[in-house]
This record gives C-alpha cells, structure tokens and sequence, in this order.
C-alpha cells in the first residue's frame, strides 16, 4: 500500500515538475523575443544614427568646402587689390617726382636765366672796354652762315682760290656744326685741285669721305680724289677709290664717271 501511494505521489510530483518546465519554456520564449524586439529597435535606431551621422558629416564637409572656397575668394580679392595699391602707390609716386620736378624748374631757369645775364652782362664790359673789336664782331654779326657760304662759292667762281679757301676755312671754323661744312671742306679740296695741290687735295677730300659720310658730297670727293691720284700717278690707289665709289654708291653720276675712267687704266 506504502509503495502504491509513494508511486502516486512520484508520479504527481514528476506532473508538476513537467508543467513548471513547460511554463518557463514559455517565459524564456517571451523574454528571448522581448530581446530580439529591443536588439531589432536598437539596431534600427543605431542604423538611422549611422545614416544622421553620415549626412551630418557630409553637409559639415560641404560648409568646411564652401567656407574654404570663400576664403580663397577672399584672399584672391585682397590679393588683387594690394596689387592695384601697389600700383596707385607707384603712381603716386611718380607724380611727386614730377611734382618735384616741376617744383625744381623754376630754380633751374632761374640759374640758367641767371648764367645767360651774366654772360652777356660779361660780353658787354667786353665791348665797353675794346669797342674796335666790338664794331668788328658787330659787322661779322651781319654776315649770316649762309652768306659767307656764298662768298665763297663767289670767289671759287671768280678763280680767286686763295680768297674762296680762306672764306671756307673761317666758315668751318665759326660754324663747325652747320650742315654746309662738308661742303666747305669739299671745295677748299677743289681750290687745292684746281691749283695742281693734288696731295692737299687728297687730304681734303678725305676730310669729307672719313667725317660726313652721309653727306652728297661725298661721292664727288671720292672721285676727285681718285683723279688726284691719277694725276699724281698712282694708278693703283685710283683704280682703288674708282672701284669703291661704283660699289658703295652705284646709282650716282660720279659712280657712272668713275666707270669711264676705270677704262683708261691698266
């Protein structure tokens, strides 16, 4: 009897423990998906963040591009107007200089308007102390570069080579820069030429040839001095000058005149 009824409390206890498992099966179940509800929620959450953050740092690059952009902008501007300073400020001081210079040539004509007074206040004690020589100045005054020219040519004309040679000579002399001096040396080269002087002939000539050679005259003073030579028999040293006034200067008339004469030389 003892052992039946210990078999059916072994067997209500064993039916009790059975259905306490089964009840805990059923809250682990629940709990366990309580669990993957709240893992799901957070993993849903974290992945949203993960999206926020992203298109947070994204949009906070974009500022970083764009403030970075305007900077540089900005510096380029600056940039560009320290240079137009530079510039105004190159400006404004070229402008002082000339300022200053203008400022200046007041005092520069007042010393020259001052040199040119006593200069001539010198010449007129000059004249006050020898007015002989004055009234002599007064009279070659009046003679202008041109005229005195003239007389020259006047007296070469008139076969008065000493008189026509002494005029040129005083021209170049008194007026050494005028354009008419090559002219003058040419002709006192003539004076010579014309009274058998070939040597100094040839000097005056050359006088014209080394010392203006832009000059018209110098062809003319090649070819008489290439004849000076002639005349004095050195056919080598005409042949010479003959050739070179026909290659330098081929289109003028004394080119064409050196040419016939070349022919009349060995």
């Amino acid at each position: 009897m003892r052992t039946r009824i210990g078999l059916l409390l072994l067997a209500a206890l064993l039916s009790m423990a059975g259905c306490a498992s089964r009840d805990d099966v059923q809250y682990l179940n629940r709990d366990m998906d309580e669990v993957k509800n709240r893992i799901y929620q957070t993993e849903k959450e974290l992945g949203s963040i993960r999206t926020e953050t992203k298109e947070g740092t994204e949009n906070t690059l974009k500022g970083f591009q764009k403030e970075f952009e305007n900077m540089r902008k900005t510096i380029a501007d600056l940039q560009a107007a320290q240079d137009i300073t530079r510039v105004d400020i190159q400006s404004l001081s070229g402008k002082v200089d000339d300022v200053r210079q203008q400022a200046q040539k007041p005092s520069e004509e007042m010393s020259l308007m001052k040199e040119d007074f006593e200069r001539r206040l010198a010449a007129l004690e000059g004249k006050l102390a020898n007015p002989e020589k004055a009234q002599s100045e007064v009279k070659a005054k009046e003679v202008t570069p041109e005229q005195m020219y003239q007389g020259g040519l006047d007296a070469f004309k008139s076969n008065e080579m000493q008189k026509a040679r002494d005029i040129f000579t005083k021209f170049i002399g008194l007026y050494p820069k005028n354009a008419l001096v090559a002219n003058s040396h040419f002709w006192i080269g003539e004076t010579y030429y014309n009274q058998k002087n070939y040597e100094q002939a040839i000097l005056e000539y050359q006088e014209v040839i080394k010392n203006f050679s832009g000059k018209e005259k110098v062809p003319a003073a090649m070819l008489k001095q290439a004849m000076s030579f002639k005349e004095l028999g050195d056919d080598k040293s005409a042949k010479y000058i003959y050739k070179k006034l026909i290659e330098t200067y081929p289109r003028t008339e004394e080119a064409k005149r050196a040419k016939e004469k070349l022919k009349g030389l060995k």
